[in-house]
């Protein structure tokens, strides 16, 4: 029988010494430490964090006095717009649950994630009428419908509803006397995964966890107090990963973009003095071809940080001369976004800069916040030896991962097989312990026995100078099982070039097994968050 220590005897969890952990409070913090620092840029509207505080605050007490309670959804269909960062905060408020949609979806796949959520609210933004008036025609319930009327829009789109969105809030209480959840295990967030193949599935986020990831965010980006960041990242895409949270922990600024575009960009960070954004690879395509007509210059450096597909060498290379410094994240929707950081060493600065910029095109190692990271053998669970060459499941474990799909429980259990969260992606371990993917395990090609990274392959095309965009699938081959397919989008300057010029210059710069056999040159098919559709390109190269 084990004795009873003194440490576990009147030593007992009370609110003086114990409180759930949520990112709510860190907007209450910063109103009031901070309330007349600048909170959003929108147009010409400027909002401070005492009346940000306010607005969140009357946005839960109108959403109260409309019914809304502990686990409920509440659906927003908006662009980057402050009625959507409000409700971040408004809407946990209540003990409901924030579901941020994506906009780029159809209105069949909005309808069912409102269906599956079961939406009791839906706001909704003027822009996107003819969509979400589709998908609510298609749900058997009725939800209440509130539209935002953005001043800053001015183009086509109908109400939907009978309140608007500042109507709705002017009638909430700014004093509303919001709780934190009694459980830091309680769910805050629903984001949807944009699914290639049946429906979606609903990632649930807790409260511990969207806190510990925003504060992770502050100390990998570096976030010192007043940032001001600009939002080039969509908010519903893992809640902005958890960049909604983490720039009130430092009371930053959030400048607010409605479109994501190159001269939206530059204007933005030249008139607001941007110090931070965030992007997958194509948005820092879209930096590096900007026009120079859209160009303005930088103020100062400025940190940017991507994730999603994993960035080329030669993309990091060329935003670094550019004047942007770019930090490498990692990580899925159901890992609050990224919860993996190519942590850098200061005496990698003497590499040469090809030599440093593969470096940090590595995915690298844990969040400060994750507890384990790994890659293994997904049959054995069997870590793989850190040689850079293993190439194994990456896996994930700790309180940056999901509470699980929503009304899934046989997709939860599989994700979560032998105490670790299979994240579907290949990758190898190096020596100093940190990771790099290789491919998703559904994009691998195997010619001939061996194994082909699409990413390696991916990564030299983008090295050469007429390519503006590149993905490698695998095309059947009676010979060799499979040989790799390249589709490429070329730079509008490009001029002529051939598929043998660009085999030419793969078969100088890999192995001659993995050089693509097929060259096409297309558009490539991409998802509604942006990622190339590989699953369609593989169609392509089969009919071909």
């Amino acid at each position: 029988m084990t004795a009873i220590s003194a440490y576990d005897t009147d030593l007992d969890k009370v609110p003086a010494n114990y409180q759930s952990l949520s990112p709510i409070g860190f907007l209450e913090r910063a109103a009031k430490v901070y309330p007349n620092q600048l909170a959003v840029i929108h147009g010409p509207i400027r909002i401070n964090y005492d009346a940000l505080y306010a607005r969140s605050r009357r946005l839960a007490s109108a959403l109260v006095r409309a019914g809304v309670g502990k686990n409920d959804t509440v659906a927003v269909m908006a662009p980057n717009v402050p009625a959507l960062l409000e409700a971040h905060y408004g809407v946990p408020m209540t003990g409901a649950v924030l579901n941020a949609l994506n906009i780029r979806l159809d209105a069949a796949t909005i309808a069912f994630t409102l269906e599956h959520a079961n939406a009791k609210v839906v706001i909704t933004d003027r822009e996107f009428s003819p969509i979400m008036k589709a998908a609510l025609a298609q749900i058997g319930h009725k939800p209440l419908i509130i539209d935002i009327d953005d001043p800053v829009y001015d183009g086509p789109g109908e109400r939907l509803g009978g309140i608007e969105y500042e109507d709705f809030i002017a009638a909430g209480d700014p004093e509303f006397a919001w709780a934190p959840p009694a459980d830091e295990w309680d769910a805050i967030a629903l984001n949807y995964t944009s699914g290639t193949t049946g429906n979606p599935k609903g990632v649930v986020y807790h409260h511990r966890g969207a806190y510990l990831n925003a504060v992770g965010n502050c100390v990998v980006a570096q976030l010192k107090n007043h940032p001001v960041y600009l939002w080039t990242l969509p908010m519903f895409h893992c809640n902005g990963w958890c960049f909604t949270w983490s720039i009130s922990v430092v009371a930053g600024t959030h400048v607010c973009l409605r479109r994501v575009e190159p001269a939206a960009i530059f204007q933005a960070i030249e008139e607001h003095k941007v110090t931070h954004l965030c992007g997958a690879p194509i948005v820092m395509g879209m930096i590096i071809n900007a026009s120079q007509a859209q160009r303005r210059p930088l103020p100062h450096r400025v940190s940017l940080m991507t994730a999603a597909a994993p960035p080329p060498a030669a993309v990091i290379q060329a935003m670094e001369a550019q004047g942007f410094d770019i930090t490498h994240l990692y990580g899925l929707t159901e890992t609050y976004g990224p919860a993996v950081v190519c942590a850098w060493h200061d005496d990698w600065d003497a590499l040469p800069a090809d030599e440093r910029a593969a470096v940090k095109s590595r995915q690298g190692v844990r969040y400060p916040m994750l507890e384990a990271l790994s890659v293994r053998d997904p049959e054995t669970m069997e870590a793989v030896p850190a040689d850079g060459q293993t190439m194994g499941e990456v896996m994930f474990r700790g309180n940056l991962v999901m509470k699980g799909y929503l009304k899934n429980p046989k997709a939860t259990t599989e994700a979560f097989a032998g105490g670790w969260f299979h994240s579907g992606d290949l990758g190898v371990l190096h020596a100093d312990g940190y990771i790099q993917l290789k491919d998703r395990s559904k994009d691998i090609i195997i010619s001939g026995g061996e194994n082909i990274s699409t990413i390696e392959v991916e990564g030299v095309l983008y090295r050469h100078p007429a390519v503006l965009e590149a993905a490698v699938v695998a095309r059947p081959d009676e010979k060799w099982g499979e040989t790799p397919c390249a589709f490429v989008t070329l730079k509008a300057d490009a001029g002529e070039v051939t598929s043998e010029d660009i085999i030419r210059f793969c078969r100088e710069n890999l192995a001659h097994y993995k050089v693509p056999r097929t060259v096409v040159f297309d558009e490539l098919p991409k998802t509604s968050t942006g990622k190339i559709q590989k699953f369609l390109l593989r169609d392509r190269a089969k009919a071909l």
